[in-house]
């Protein structure tokens, strides 16, 4: 049963959503499961598109060994299908089911033509400025645009690009990179609580823009991402000029997120002291929990990087098209990430690395359905903290 509220709905592609969305969170975090379940509620539920053979064990036995990058890139094709599919049969005609993509991994472009011809019901691509979105996706018009931007600079460069295509974005997740977790849009750490990414300024100023380039009555639906963690908070930002707002840590921990239980309590019990930022593989700043693997990584960081040389994928198959391990850029974070994030998947916390928001969890540290997490977001219990 579809979840009521009094809150004003969310506009996509003649849809009418809760305005309350699922991020996609990889590798694996968010599968079919965890965003078929929050689509059947009436939400978007967000498949990670990253490296999703590891749900399948007929895929990951086809791939172990010495087997060629090919090979591993048309299993994860394969899995993404499936997880598509499987994610709008859980579904069942309600909400939407997203895949999120990185501009940054190599199969970028693969990703987003599977996931329009799996069905899905929009693509969010993060990572970068997917100025080539509209082209790739030019045979499905009705799979809805949706690009992860952190402030009004970069919503204006990619405007301003799909304008000349006739084409403008079905809706803008503004991330604020000093809440969120995993890989941050902004270019270093010291940039990551800069005015330009709170949340009012942004949506202040994406509605100016709108209006400057006479989109103003589209009204370009905008998501708030980041450290969201109360209901208040949710109706302030709605009251400011957003249209949803999208959780993602809050999602992983629940009982239907597609992660195994260790992976969901290393997340809830993690303390503010243990979530730190450090520098990814990919070049940007991320934010993860503090765990054996990590700690003992940024002990040594500066000597990696010291001795940072181009080098073999470890995996197989070269999942980010720029990697600061396989290519030997020393400011870069020196690890394989797909590695790491597969064993946090697996519940690993000797090994894995597991990414996190910077702020507390709407429902603390216990473990619940998806359903009370969204009936708790979208009610009027009181806030937990300010955010900007």
């Amino acid at each position: 049963m579809q979840i009521k509220t009094d809150l004003p709905l969310l506009q996509l592609m003649g849809k009418k959503l809760l305005p309350l969305v699922q991020g996609g969170m990889g590798v694996g975090i968010s599968a079919s499961r965890l965003a078929g379940t929050v689509a059947s509620l009436g939400g978007m539920g967000t498949i990670s598109s990253v490296d999703l053979r590891r749900h399948h064990p007929d895929l990951m036995d086809n791939t172990r060994g010495k087997v060629s990058k090919d090979a591993i890139d048309v299993a994860n094709l394969e899995a993404l299908h499936r997880e598509v599919s499987e994610a709008k049969q859980k579904a069942g005609g309600q909400g939407a089911v997203a895949v999120n993509i990185m501009k940054a991994v190599s199969q970028y472009g693969s990703y987003v033509r599977q996931a329009c011809e799996s069905g899905a019901d929009a693509v969010v691509v993060g990572a970068g400025l997917p100025m080539d979105l509209p082209e790739i996706t030019r045979d499905h018009p009705n799979v809805a645009l949706i690009p992860i931007l952190s402030d009004v600079r970069g919503v204006s460069l990619v405007l301003r690009k799909w304008l000349r295509k006739q084409r403008v974005p079905d809706a803008i997740v503004i991330e604020n990179p000093r809440y969120a977790a995993g890989h941050l849009g902004a270019p270093d750490q010291a940039s990551l609580s800069k005015p330009e990414y709170v949340f009012n300024r942004v949506l202040e100023g994406c509605r100016q823009l709108f209006k400057d380039l006479g989109l103003e009555s589209m009204r370009i639906p905008l998501i708030a991402a980041g450290g969201v963690n109360s209901p208040r908070q949710l109706r302030s930002l709605l009251a400011s000029g957003a249209d949803a707002v999208q959780l993602g840590t809050a999602f992983a921990v629940t009982h239907e997120g597609d992660a195994h239980d260790n992976f969901k309590h290393v997340l809830l019990n993690a303390e503010p002291q243990d979530i730190v930022t450090f520098m990814s593989v990919a070049g940007l700043p991320a934010r993860a929990v503090r765990t054996p693997w990590l700690d003992a990584y940024l002990h040594k960081e500066e000597k990696l990087q010291s001795v940072a040389t181009e080098r073999a994928c470890r995996e197989g198959f070269d999942c980010l098209a720029h990697c600061g391990l396989r290519d030997g850029v020393a400011r870069h974070g020196q690890f394989c990430i797909d590695q790491r994030l597969a064993y946090a998947l697996e519940g690993d916390v000797e090994r894995g690395l597991f990414f996190r928001s910077a702020e507390s969890l709407p429902l603390g540290k216990a473990m619940r359905s998806v359903r009370e997490l969204m009936e708790y977001m979208l009610s009027n219990a009181p806030a937990v903290r300010p955010i900007a």
